[in-house]
């Protein structure tokens, strides 16, 4: 691992440029960002994956280190892990094999306390709504119409809903509230749509907590909270400084999940990375139906970014999930069901050649993927006249990734179309949640539940109709039923509630039985972390 200083060289930052956390990673101060003309953006997406993902970060990391092994300037913008993953069925985020961020551990478990930062700002806000309605609020909120929860960076399903403030006149007005993951927190949207740190003020200032006993509506710069919101948050706006194993520069910051929130780390961190190098690899989480989506919709509408071309991550185990094999099957050769499945990463391919960019697909290869089933994704691919790279920087590192580093700089190179978004921002809301439901997802259309339909009555009533939309789905289906593998057809998007972000800037719309505070799986990975010598064992 190199010393943080001299992995800020690569990039041309001067120490001075740093506020370090220890020797191997670092805060960098916005103000000694360069300006230059911005490199060439990638954005790494995937199919709709397993449960236990498709790599994207791997790949990411690989292709960040395949490019600088070329002598390319590159420098890769990822998300930060929530705690949830790392105790629960994914585990950690930082990539994993030869394609990791190091330190893992340290990244993985609380890094330069971003997350902890953003939690204790959320409830901030929290226990101020809370105060205002113990001593009679000012401005009138309502505490039955008071929408502020709290956030936690643990998977906990027994936090979903709650009774607050019970035990007598002193402890506070009792009321129905609940616990998201800080992940999905509008704070976490905040920071990383915020370009700067007037922009992060305002937009504090706008978050919607509740409306008074007449439906007004009631935001943070109302009850008194931004200043104090801000002074929690002021190093927490510094995009931070890592490395990956063999030593590529990665800004790592934000981390937002994309079932539940917009899934893109912060348009900060993104344009840092495309002012110090000449190509920036990004990623957005899970599938392209989520993150993609949305980084094209909502993360590239508001920094103004238009990427070069998208590389579209998959296995063959995926592949034969979609094709009808159950998930403890998926090691067992198939060539079949591979062929069967090709079609989730067909409508996926659809989806990016929508937005007018070109697309390149990356396989990320297991011990288990047999030559066949590799050929059959390779001949179909040849068949659509899209490139395919079969990826093996996990075992292999930067020469794993070689390939893909030639289709992508040969796809990038050619001329593309400027970025088509889905929708238009004067369109209604449900016209978006209809354009969205209909090119991305396949469905034939869109329902909409009493509750969502009470807050579109709002949205009208209030003029926030000309926000983008931010859809709460499955990341296990295009459609909102987790079950429909593949490539659904003949269904129907229900959206059962909408909420308005008004400091994030988006309404999210929460289609089936979507959480935003996971549970542990029965058996969780927490169980198999420990401390041991003082070396963090058993994270993965």
């Amino acid at each position: 691992m190199l010393p943080i200083n001299d992995v800020a060289a690569k990039l041309g930052l001067e120490p001075s440029a740093l506020v370090p956390y220890g020797h191997d990673k670092a805060k960098i101060r916005t103000d000694a960002l360069p300006q230059r003309d911005p490199g060439t953006l990638v954005l790494v997406s995937a199919i709709t994956p397993t449960p236990a993902g498709e790599g994207k970060t791997s790949t990411s990391i690989g292709l960040s280190d395949a490019m600088a092994a070329r002598g390319l300037s590159v420098c890769a913008a990822l998300r930060e892990p929530s705690l949830g993953p790392c105790f629960g069925i994914k585990g950690g985020g930082t990539g994993g094999g030869e394609s990791c961020l190091v330190p893992s551990a340290d990244i993985n478990l609380h890094f330069t306390g971003d997350f902890h930062a953003l939690t204790s700002a959320h409830n901030l806000l929290a226990a101020v709504v809370d105060n205002h309605l113990h001593f009679g609020s000012d401005v009138g909120l309502d505490g039955r119409r008071t929408k502020w929860k709290r956030v936690l960076d643990v998977s906990d399903r027994a936090l979903r809903n709650i009774v607050s403030g019970l035990g007598g006149a002193t402890f506070g007005v009792p009321r129905e509230s609940g616990f998201d993951i800080t992940a999905a927190s509008e704070l976490m949207a905040i920071l990383c749509l915020a370009e700067d740190a007037d922009d992060l003020r305002q937009r504090i200032g706008r978050i919607l907590v509740g409306y008074t006993a007449n439906r007004e509506p009631v935001t943070a710069s109302q009850l008194g909270a931004t200043g104090a919101m801000m002074a929690v948050l002021r190093d927490t706006l510094m995009p931070n400084l890592a490395q990956t194993k063999y030593g590529t520069p990665a800004i790592v910051h934000g981390g937002p999940f994309a079932n539940i929130a917009h899934g893109c780390n912060s348009i900060i961190a993104t344009r840092a990375a495309m002012s110090l190098a000449d190509w920036c690899i990004t990623e957005a989480g899970f599938g392209f139906d989520l993150g993609g989506e949305k980084f094209l919709d909502i993360k590239c509408r508001v920094a103004d970014l238009d990427p070069k071309a998208v590389v579209l991550v998959g296995t063959a185990r995926a592949l034969k999930m979609h094709g009808g094999v159950a998930v403890k099957d998926l090691d067992t050769p198939n060539p079949g069901a591979v062929g069967e499945g090709i079609v989730n990463l067909a409508r996926h391919i659809e989806s990016v050649r929508s937005f007018g960019k070109p697309v390149v697909v990356a396989v990320n290869r297991y011990a288990s993927d047999t030559e066949d089933e590799l050929d059959v994704i390779k001949a179909w691919c040849a068949e659509q006249d899209v490139p395919v790279a079969i990826c093996e920087h996990f075992m292999k590192g930067p020469e794993g990734a070689a390939d893909l580093v030639d289709k992508l700089v040969e796809a990038a190179a050619k001329p593309s179309a400027k970025l088509e978004q889905v929708y238009p921002l004067d369109a209604s809301v449900p016209e978006k949640v209809e354009a969205i439901a209909k090119r991305i997802y396949g469905a034939d259309g869109v329902s909409f539940g009493a509750p969502a339909q009470r807050v579109l009555a709002q949205i009208e009533k209030y003029g926030w109709g000309n926000l983008p939309v931010c859809m709460a789905k499955t990341q296990s289906s295009l459609s909102d039923d987790p079950k429909l593998r593949g490539r659904p057809e003949g269904f129907t998007i229900s959206v059962r509630d909408l909420e308005v972000n008004l400091g994030a800037g988006f309404i999210v719309a929460l289609t089936g039985n979507v959480l935003r505070m996971p549970g542990l799986p029965r058996k969780p990975q927490a169980e198999a972390i420990d401390l041991v010598d003082g070396v963090i064992t058993g994270l993965r």
